[in-house]
C-alpha cells in the first residue's frame, strides 16, 4: 500500500512525463507513447514508469530509444517538478503491454464462440 506521500508524487511524475512525452511523439507521426501508471519506491528514489505505445510493432525500438535517453528524460523532469521535489526519483521505464494481452483474450473468445451464437 502506497503512502499518500508516494502517491501525490506517482501522480506528478505521471502527469509530467505525459507532457515530456506527448510533446515529443508530436514530433514523430504515427506513433503515440503514453504513460500508463508510475509507482515510486517508499524511500521516494526510484519511480517505476509503465509506458503503453502504440503501434505496438514500434515497441521494442522505441523503448530503447527511450532507455537511452533516460538520463535527459529525467533531467527534463527535474526542471519541470524542480519547485515540488527536493530530488527526482530515478526513472524506470517499462511496457505495458496490458492492451495487447486484452487484444489476444479477445481474439481467443471470439475464435472459441461457436458459429451458432453469432
Amino acid at each position: 500500500m502506497d503512502t499518500t506521500r508516494q502517491q501525490k508524487i506517482s501522480r506528478l511524475v505521471q502527469k509530467e512525463l505525459s507532457e515530456i512525452f506527448r510533446r515529443e511523439t508530436a514530433k514523430t507521426r504515427g506513433t503515440l507513447v503514453s504513460v500508463s501508471s508510475v509507482r515510486v519506491s517508499p524511500d521516494l528514489s526510484v519511480a517505476n514508469v509503465r509506458l503503453s505505445i502504440f503501434p505496438s510493432e514500434n515497441a521494442a525500438a522505441i523503448m530503447e530509444s527511450i532507455n537511452a535517453s533516460e538520463k535527459s528524460i529525467r533531467y527534463e523532469l527535474a526542471q519541470k517538478v524542480r519547485y515540488q521535489l527536493r530530488r527526482c526519483p530515478e526513472l524506470k521505464f517499462h511496457i505495458d503491454d496490458s492492451l495487447d494481452y486484452i487484444d489476444h483474450i479477445d481474439e481467443l473468445l471470439a475464435k472459441d464462440k461457436p458459429k451458432s451464437e453469432e
